[in-house]
């Protein structure tokens, strides 16, 4: 649907001033606004009591209040829940929930579709379409408190409390649009969730990292699953414009890095790939090299449709935990979550896209068949 009105969502409060300055309203209606929408999660104009007729009647004329399409929603076996959302173009995104005992993640998109075909990631396999605008990404987060009943902001128990920048798409390639994002979800009068509960997550786009800790200021993440610079090009090929030196280098110099607020590396251990002692051995020398303050988390590979790639064994997976922490690093296993529903790390992809590789897979073996 196209709408010659203004949605709201999306917009920051500078945006929202100047919202009501072009319909002739006063600053102080931008922050009743932000709080119906941020705070409570209202969509209806009529709903926003405190507003009068007249203005009600302004804004149902000139402006919406968005909320993503559910194509599809899913609920895993052990409790993770994966949302197909459809955007006013007609792409598609998806988002994930992630429980936890007293908390759950919340891993959103940032791209439709991702540019840096990382050799072992499903998204990766999937085109670049576009960047997610602010109201986009800020969408994924109200649809999920929406789902999960947890308006207004301020309700005790919620299951909602972390955001990680984990989902389709490199962040820091959509940067504009993301900082807008984080900022609308952090502020402590609207969707109120910390910096300190926020992770972005990037594959290396080095250049970006500095300007993400000074305009950003959330937890950083590094999909890292090499620590040779011949294996991490095959992987994760934006290696190759900016090898690990670079990126490592950026990441000691992160503003606001230290040992209580460490950078996460996130590594997928591949079998006979990247899960051998002497890879975790060289991994614990180069954080201690670039002194980062680091800590690991682990991720078992998940499978999906048309890979060529398997999951490390359960002894290998414990035996690299073991070799880094003995090293003095933390190194959690992260235990698969969503595989059954395609929500685990690496399997997210539009399920348009899937169709499309089912269909063009059915067709060749269709073919190969009749010749």
């Amino acid at each position: 649907m196209t709408h010659t009105r203004i949605n709201l969502v999306g917009l920051d409060r500078d945006d929202l001033i100047q919202a009501m300055a072009d319909i002739g309203e006063k600053p102080f209606r931008a922050n009743q606004l932000w709080h119906w929408i941020y705070h409570r999660g209202e969509t209806d104009f009529t709903a926003m009591t405190n507003l009068g007729k007249p203005l009600r009647a302004k804004l149902v004329e000139g402006f919406y209040v968005d909320r993503l399409e559910i194509v599809q929603a899913l609920v895993s076996v052990d409790g993770s829940r994966k949302w197909l959302l459809r955007l006013e173009d007609g792409n598609e995104i998806e988002a994930v929930l992630i429980p936890d005992e007293g908390r759950g993640a919340l891993c959103i998109s940032s791209q439709v579709g991702c540019t840096l075909n990382c050799d072992f990631c499903n998204t990766g396999t999937q085109r670049l379409v576009r960047n997610l605008t602010a109201a986009e990404i800020v969408g994924q987060v109200m649809i999920a408190r929406d789902e999960m009943g947890e308006w207004p902001s301020g309700v005790d128990d919620r299951l909602l409390t972390n955001i990680v920048m984990m989902g389709m798409g490199e962040p820091l390639m959509n940067f504009d649009n993301v900082k807008k994002a984080l900022h609308i979800i952090k502020d402590g009068e609207g969707i109120a969730i910390s910096r300190r509960r926020i992770t972005l997550s990037t594959s290396g786009v080095a250049p970006m990292i500095a300007r993400a800790g000074k305009e950003i200021d959330v937890d950083l993440a590094i999909s890292l699953h090499a620590g040779h610079d011949d294996l991490r090009d095959v992987l994760v090929p934006i290696n190759k414009k900016y090898p690990l030196d670079v990126l490592l280098k950026a990441c000691a110099d992160y503003p606001g890095a230290r040992n209580s607020r460490r950078i996460t590396m996130e590594y997928v251990l591949i079998k006979d790939v990247n899960d051998s002692p002497e890879e975790a051995r060289h991994l614990a020398h180069l954080m201690r090299k670039h002194k980062i303050p680091a800590k690991f988390n682990l991720i078992p590979f998940n499978p999906w449709p048309g890979t060529k790639y398997e999951c490390s064994s359960n002894n290998a997976v414990h035996r690299f935990s073991k070799i880094l922490n003995d090293e003095g690093f933390s190194a959690p296993i992260r235990q698969p979550r969503g595989r059954d529903i395609m929500a685990a790390c690496g399997q997210l992809k539009s399920d348009s896209e899937n169709k499309k590789l089912k269909a063009l897979q059915d067709k060749r073996a269709t073919e190969g068949a009749s010749v």
